[in-house]
């Protein structure tokens, strides 16, 4: 009976800690998914603007965004996909984003950017274009939600 009982208690904890590890382990699941067209009048420099759609619980938000870069030769139109973290009211998707990771490079070239709001909303951006990279601007990236949803 006593070599049962340290045995019982090994068992337990390794348990506990196989689920603990498995819990911290798994990354967070998106809260929605976000495209967004952009356009730029001069490459690198110059005026960006754009528009998008954010896609959460069943619903789509077409939003307006100013302030996002684009940097690569003969670039005036860029399309971009991302996932959408930390969403928990679609009222928080609006604000100003700044880089938390910028010019990190994926797959043929793809650009990817990561950005956070004050509402600690986070975006991970990539473009659908190769050898397009996206830069927050120096004032970061405005997102403002247009007024109405429609269904997914």
């Amino acid at each position: 009976m006593r070599l049962f009982r340290p045995s019982v208690r090994l068992v337990l904890w390794l348990a506990v800690l196989a689920l603990v590890t498995s819990a911290v382990a798994q990354p967070p699941q998106p809260a929605g998914t976000l495209t967004i067209s952009l356009t730029s009048v001069a490459v690198g420099v110059g005026t960006n603007w754009g528009s998008g759609v954010l896609t959460t619980g069943g619903k789509r938000y077409p939003f307006e965004v100013n302030g996002l870069e684009v940097g690569g030769v003969g670039v005036s139109k860029v399309q971009a996909r991302g996932q959408v973290y930390h969403l928990s009211r679609v009222a928080d998707f609006e604000g100003t984003y700044v880089a938390a990771e910028a010019g990190a490079t994926v797959g043929a070239g793809a650009g990817v950017l990561t950005m956070r709001n004050q509402h600690g909303v986070v975006i991970n951006l990539q473009s659908t274009q190769q050898g397009v990279k996206l830069n927050a601007g120096g004032e970061g990236i405005t997102v403002r939600l247009k007024h109405r949803a429609t269904r997914s």
